[in-house]
């Protein structure tokens, strides 16, 4: 790591820690122009635009720096201006102070991807516009396409010579989305195209949910307290389980998702960052690599997945019509853009190990579905049963185990159950719990997980990103898993239906049962 990261990094976390700006490094980010590919598509109108505008609101960006959106639609700046205009009033953005210095900052170059001229117009545009204001080829081209153009615009970067690092001071990002191919093949051979152009500290692959506040914060709970680090193994943990519930169908995304599915949607990236999370070794010292070389090592300690007995580890399903929110919801099939009979799965539920010293034997469950009962991301930890109950002619054998949640989304909070005695002459249990909502006592700004991707990549911090390496690990685990359930003669009876508004198929109730989630416990 170059002394420069090392000392934004190490500034970020005193940021971190410290109550006076708890949103701004203290080291200053570097001028620079963002490139956003796919400017006029909905990631651009519904996350980065928000975000970039309220990290100018709060006064987060660097000064100068240059917004260019470039796509195939035929726009001018003022029109490319309007349309980011109603984009953030469609979030409900207060625009009345700041919008009109923010507009200036805004640029649009039309651009034609497969056409290598395009490219060279993009770059002549770029330097241009840099030269106005004085930016010194600090660049950061945002790909908000669909994954299948990844390839076609590095190669176009590359060919124009806008991957290539300009003077002493100047540096150039590409950052891409989820997901990163298909399987492990398509994976590698994407890594490459990109590496012909790019080197690997120059990519940032984004995943959003790492970038939560509540995701941050497991690290902080685990390696900054010492009541919990020491009980995080196989001899007082019983079982963990991850999900991810959604109450949204496919929306405007089946296009993508009938090429996809829940596995390579959620499972891939947002499920096996979590578990990671959850269940890595300490690093030596908080450094970017040295999280991702933990990371690495988790993914290299999953037993492969026995597909052998693939259904008895895993359940899919897809929904169904129902009811969500008071209202009557389309079945996946009846969706715009789905196939009348398709076999794209919409949940999942997974029983995975970790065949490591730490993790042996403790089975871990991740969840994750469409149209479910409640909008919910968390992570329950099931601690074992006391080894010997002195109460138990009082209250018999069993004794309801310690649970601590980590609640993610909507809520953020952390949450521990235990055992107390109730008030009155009679010897009784029962369960309390010790709750904290993560924004309590707090009163500063909160950032966005959009909006803290964007810093990270100004500051060149790829701590909470993939690194090539993970990706690959990733789907190198789940690729068997994909190839069983999209070939096996058995695909259409193995894929169950749930409705709408429920919390999946009821074939799913027997891992449910051994998992620790427990949502319908609390619904």
């Amino acid at each position: 790591m170059d002394d420069a990261l090392g000392t934004r990094i190490e500034a970020m976390a005193d940021a971190f820690t410290s109550t006076e700006h708890p949103c701004r490094p203290d080291i200053p980010l570097e001028p620079c122009l963002i490139v956003i590919f796919g400017a006029t598509g909905d990631l651009t109108a519904k996350k980065l635009a928000p975000a970039l505008f309220r990290l100018y609101q709060n006064h987060l960006l660097p000064e100068p720096f240059l917004i260019v959106g470039a796509g195939r639609t035929p726009l001018d700046d003022e029109v490319f201006r309007g349309r980011i205009q109603q984009a953030l009033e469609r979030q409900g953005l207060n625009l009345k102070e700041a919008w009109s210095s923010f507009a200036r900052r805004l640029f649009y170059q039309p651009i034609r991807y497969e056409d290598l001229p395009s490219y060279a117009a993009l770059s002549e545009e770029l330097k241009r516009r840099e030269k106005e204001v004085g930016l010194e080829g600090r660049r950061i081209f945002y790909l908000a396409v669909p994954p299948n153009l990844y390839e076609t615009i590095a190669q176009g970067l590359g060919a124009s010579g806008l991957s290539r690092v300009e003077g002493d001071g100047g540096w150039a990002r590409l950052v891409v989305e989820k997901p990163f191919g298909r399987d492990l093949t398509s994976a590698v051979h994407l890594d490459q195209s990109l590496h012909r152009h790019f080197r690997e500290p120059q990519i940032f692959h984004i995943d959003h949910y790492l970038a939560k506040e509540t995701v941050q914060n497991i690290l902080i709970f685990r390696f900054a307290n010492a009541i919990f680090e020491p009980l995080w193994n196989r001899q007082y943990i019983a079982s963990v389980g991850i999900i991810a519930a959604e109450t949204l169908g496919v929306e405007h995304r089946a296009g993508y998702y009938e090429g996809a599915g829940v596995l390579r949607d959620m499972f891939q990236n947002h499920m096996m960052q979590l578990l990671a999370l959850m269940a890595m070794e300490p690093p030596s010292v908080f450094d970017p690599d040295r999280v991702l070389d933990e990371k690495a090592k988790l993914y290299r300690a999953l037993r492969p997945f026995p597909v052998e007995d693939l259904w008895d580890f895993l359940v899919l399903g897809q929904y169904g019509s129902g009811i969500i929110d008071g209202r009557p919801v389309p079945a996946y099939r009846r969706e715009p853009g789905v196939h009348p009979q398709s076999l794209m799965p919409t949940y999942a539920l997974m029983k995975v190990f970790v065949d490591n010293w730490r993790w042996q034997g403790v089975p871990f469950f991740l969840c994750s579905g469409k149209r479910l009962a409640e909008k919910r991301t968390e992570i329950v930890v099931l601690f074992r049963e006391v080894p010997h109950s002195m109460f138990r002619r009082l209250l018999g054998e069993t004794i309801t185990p310690n649970r601590l949640i980590l609640a993610i989304s909507p809520e953020e909070r952390l949450s521990l159950t235990f055992q107390t005695k109730v008030p009155g002459a009679k010897v009784r249990l029962r369960s309390v719990t010790m709750d904290f909502h993560y924004q309590q006592t707090y009163t500063g700004p909160v950032l966005g997980a959009y909006e803290k991707v964007l810093l990270d990549v100004m500051a060149g911090d790829r701590m909470l990103f993939w690194r090539q390496d993970g990706v690959e690990l990733a789907w190198s685990f789940l690729t068997p898993i994909l190839e069983e359930c999209e070939s096996c003669s058995v695909r259409p009876q193995k894929l169950y239906p749930y409705p709408a508004g429920s919390w999946g198929p009821k074939e799913a109730e027997r891992l449910w049962q051994e998992s620790p989630l427990s949502i319908r416990d609390r619904r």
